[in-house]
């Protein structure tokens, strides 16, 4: 893998820990408002958004000589969807707290895992430029 693989590989994990982020505050504000009247809950979605673009972005401005600049890759940001249309008891709050710890804890692994790649990533870059010494 070249540099320029490594450096995107940085970005795409960059924008998983923003979403991680993100999604660990929305997570978080619903958590809290589990018992407020009429709340909805909100997701964060970017997972879905990220495949679709890894899919176009294959087919496109793939290098064919060494000496040609690398294309760059539109990566999507994470976004917030206040999910309106569900409720889950008689006072229209849609909260259900089980589900809500339970991604918490996904979520929190997912973010363990990103940052771990992320520190392989540039250990790997502090090799390359020190000359693998």
């Amino acid at each position: 893998m070249d540099i320029t693989s490594k450096i995107n590989s940085l970005k795409y994990l960059e924008e998983g820990l923003n979403a991680a982020s993100l999604r660990h505050g929305v997570i978080s504000n619903n958590i809290a408002n589990a018992e407020t009247p009429g709340f909805k809950k909100s997701v964060v979605l970017f997972e879905e958004a990220l495949k679709e673009a890894l899919k176009r972005n294959n087919n496109l401005l793939k290098r064919t000589n060494d000496k040609h600049f690398p294309g760059t890759q539109q990566i999507p940001g994470p976004k917030i969807v206040s999910l309106d249309n569900t409720t889950m008891r008689n006072d229209l709050n849609n909260v259900d707290i089980d589900y809500e710890m339970t991604m918490l804890a996904k979520n929190t692994l997912m973010f363990q895992a990103l940052s771990e790649q992320i520190s392989r990533k540039f250990s790997s870059l502090k090799t390359v430029i020190s000359g693998g010494r």
